[in-house]
Order: structure tokens, then sequence, then C-alpha cells
């Protein structure tokens, strides 16, 4: 029996094949072709979970040359039957939550609750977009030319591929894949390093909902050799991202080469907008949910509060207190709110926004440092007096650490809002109507959530604008990124 066997069943799953520790390679489960293995870690205690293989460029190549050959049969298959299989593989994915939701945990870290929630939120993009296969329209466009017809279609783009991060490691798949493959189109996903399993158990479900063979790909190991063979390829036409802006803007560089179709969804840097007129009770639960949901590992969450000084000593005596109250542990720990970050560099990047802040004037109010349960761990933390001249006003934590700005006036705190480089989400608070239209049109965000911290689901349009992001994913826009319109000219209907 393997370690990983010995981990998945010590926490009673419930379907040991889920465990999976060889990728899904054209419908086949593979090992590397002699590049090893990657050992895949638990962040609570940094325990051995499993391996999985170290796969490179002729893997990869391999499972290209599958997805072409796949991808005729698979385009002209019906939508309603395309969708009928993800329908089915959101369905299993429900029917097993419990497991994905402890595998999750185990190699991610988060509390299982939340787990548990990412596996719901991760299935219905497979259902919502197996339903919206059934509605890629084209259009009728009026004629200007006598004796003709004119039209547009949507055709899938081609063969797809998708590079995941360790944050979501399934909702940022299923967003991916379910859309590519609605469309028509196969996709090769490359999920990150240290969250393999969620991944390749999805795999497993993909293969059991009757995914033919070539139409999907999950590879695991080695970014560089996996992610150059990718942009290398004539055949793959379009690469969905999501990740850092740093890395980001390298594939942007490299899917030039080859004139691909890109979707990048990127770093984030959220202002958390509190006006003088908030619902203070709203306002402190939203902003703990915002703020600490996967440790703050989100792209989503908040970096910057910023609180009217009207209201500043109520909402920060009060958010404090809320924040202090936290429990902080392993995640199978049914009643943990927050466990560890995902790796030392994220811990270091937090004492360092915080050393930072402290040096120049901020107040740590509660938390500042390292968990007594040691290892990954860290407190969840609020500094207060924050201003803009601190790191963590201009660069993304990625971690339990919220920064208290103050503000005076409407228009101060729009211009303190958008004075970074990115523009994903963004959040407000207030009473006034006429404030809420003309904040959210202020905002140079893709996102704007009023009086509320969830915004996400399989309809809304997700994505950034600046150095957040290029196009959407979810919604009817994120299956129209997997598509190209080919207009056709009808002609000699005169004759």
């Amino acid at each position: 029996m393997s370690q990983a066997l010995q981990h998945t069943r010590s926490f009673r799953l419930h379907d040991s094949t889920l465990w999976r520790e060889q990728a899904y390679l054209a419908g086949e489960w593979v090992e590397a072709d002699g590049k090893g293995r990657l050992s895949v870690t638990n962040p609570v205690d940094e325990s051995e979970l499993g391996w999985v293989p170290n796969m490179g460029q002729g893997e990869t190549e391999r499972a290209i040359e599958a997805a072409a050959a796949a991808l005729p049969a698979w385009r002209r298959m019906l939508a309603k039957e395309r969708g009928a299989i993800l329908h089915r593989w959101g369905e299993l994915m429900m029917e097993n939550q419990e497991d994905l939701a402890a595998i999750m945990t185990l190699e991610q870290g988060k509390p299982i609750w939340e787990s548990r929630g990412e596996i719901a939120y991760a299935a219905s993009f497979l259902t919502w977009f197996g339903a919206e296969a059934e509605r890629a329209y084209g259009d009728i466009i009026p004629t200007h030319l006598e004796g003709r017809k004119l039209f547009v279609q949507r055709e899938p783009v081609g063969v797809t591929a998708a590079i995941t991060p360790w944050n979501f490691p399934s909702a940022m798949i299923t967003r991916k894949a379910g859309a590519a493959l609605a469309a028509g189109c196969p996709m090769i996903v490359r999920p990150a390093t240290e969250t393999p399993f969620s991944a390749l158990a999805l795999g497993e479900l993909a293969s059991r909902a009757g995914m033919p063979k070539g139409v999907l790909s999950i590879l695991t190991g080695s970014s560089r050799r996996i992610g150059a063979a990718l942009m290398d390829s004539t055949t793959v036409r379009k690469l969905s991202f999501t990740g850092s802006t740093e890395v980001g803007r390298i594939l942007l560089s490299q899917g030039a080469e080859t004139v691909k179709k890109m979707s990048m969804e990127l770093g984030g840097h959220a202002p958390f907008l509190v006006f003088e007129d908030a619902d203070l009770d709203l306002a402190i639960e939203g902003a703990v949910g915002a703020k600490y949901a996967t440790t703050g590992q989100d792209c989503l969450a908040v970096n910057r509060f910023y609180v009217h000084e009207d209201v500043y000593d109520r909402f920060a005596e009060r958010f404090t207190e809320a924040v202090a109250r936290m429990k902080v542990g392993n995640g199978m720990d049914g009643d943990v709110d927050q466990g560890p970050l995902m790796n030392a560099g994220a811990v270091e990047k937090c004492e360092a926004h915080i050393a930072d802040a402290v040096e120049k004037g901020a107040t740590v109010l509660t938390g500042g440092g390292r968990h007594d349960l040691g290892g990954l761990f860290f407190q969840p933390t609020v500094l207060g007096d924050v201003t803009p001249e601190m790191l963590i006003t201009q660069e993304e934590t990625f971690g339990p650490v919220a920064a208290l700005i103050k503000f005076s006036s409407e228009e101060d705190v729009l211009a303190q809002a958008n004075a970074v480089e990115f523009g994903l989400a963004s959040y407000v608070y207030t009473e006034n109507y006429r404030r809420i239209w003309r904040v959210s049109d202020a905002l140079e965000y893709g996102m704007v959530a009023v009086n509320t911290p969830k915004i996400t689901g399989a309809p809304i349009p997700f994505g950034g604008v600046k150095q957040s992001g290029l196009g959407r994913e979810g919604s009817k826009y994120g299956l129209d990124d997997y598509t190209e319109l080919k207009y056709v000219c009808l002609g000699g209907l005169d004759r």
C-alpha cells in the first residue's frame, strides 16, 4: 500500500480509486517517460502525501496529438450530447463531494467546509456549460449586397490548454474545461505541482462520465517543460492561465509566437471601501469573508480596507475582535476558520509586509506573526494606521493580513483604490444608492461587489482589467472565449 493511500484511508476516503498517482493522458493512466516522480506534501505538517509523474515535452506532445485526433468527432458531436457528458461529470463530483473535499484539504490545507464549497462551485461550471453548449448562437446580418444572405456562426477554436493554480485546484479546472469542452474543444490541463491529486480525481470522474479518449488530458510535472511544449505548438490554439501577473506576462509573450488566443486571470489587489453610512454589521461580516477565506490566498481577497474617518475607530475595533476570534488549525478538523499557508514563501511575504508597515508607522491590532502551531500556520492579522507608502498597499500579500486605511472623501478614496496596476475585484459598502452607481462606475475593476463579499458563480463573467487579466471565464462570455466567429456570404440568390 502506498503512503498516499494510507493517508487517504486514515481520513476515510470512501472511494480509494479517486486517489491517483498516475497522470491522465488521452484517457489512459500513465507514468512519465523516464523522468521520475514529484513528491506532494500536506501543508499542515509538510509530510509526504504521495507522488505524481514528472512529465515534460514528450508526454505533452502525445497529449496534443491525441487531442487533435479527437477534435473532429468531438466538435461534430451534438451539443446536447457533449452537454450530457458534462452534466454527468458534475453529478459524479457531487456524488463524491466528501472524498474530493478531503483530497483537496489534504494537499491544499483549506478548511474542509471550504473544500466542500469549492467542490459544489466546481461542479456548477460543468452543469452550467453542459446546458450552455446548446446556446452557442450565431447571427443573421442584414445584407448590404443584392442577392446575398449573410450570417455568422460560432465554431470551436480547436485544441486548448489550461494551466491552473493551487488555491482553487478543482474550480479553476472546471471553469476552464467546462467552457472548452462545451464549445467542442479538447483540453489539456497542467495542474499546479502542489495540488495535483484534486485534478487527477477529476480526470477519473471525467472518464466515468464517458469522456472520449483524447478529449481531456491532465498532465503533472514540470511547468517549464509542459508549458513550453504547449506554447510552442501550433496545434494548441488557445491557452487559459490563472496565476501571477509576472508569469502571465511571460506566457503572453510566448503565445505571440504562434498567435494563440489567450485568457489570463492574473493578480488581484482588491480594495474594500466602507463609507460613513455603511451598515457596519454587514460590512464587518463581509470584511472577514472577503479577506480570510482560503487563508487570504485568493486573487479576490481584500488587501486594502479603506474606512471613512467617521466610522474608522468603530470598524477597526469590531473587525479586530472578529478576526481575533478566528480559529486556526488543521483543515480536516471541521471547526477551524483558517488552515495553513501553502508554502514558506507565503509566510515570508506576510512577515515582510507586516515588518515594512510597522517600520513605517502601522499598528498591529491583532496577530502579526507566525502561529503557535508552527510550520506554515500564520496568525490572522489586522494592521491599523496603514498609509500609501507601505508595501502592503502596493503589492498583493496573498495571505491573512488586513490593512486598514482611513479616508475622508469619496474622491480621495477612489483615487487611492484605483492607484494600482491591478483591476480584478473591488468591494463597496454604503447605503446611498446614488453613491453605489457613482462609485461602481468609477472603480477601475472588472468586478464590483456592493454590500456583499460573495460574487462568484457559473453565470457571472469572471475577470479583470488592467494587469489583472484578459478575457472572461464563466457565463455565456466564457463559452464565447473558446470559439471563433465564421462569417459566410451566400450569393446567387437572385438568379
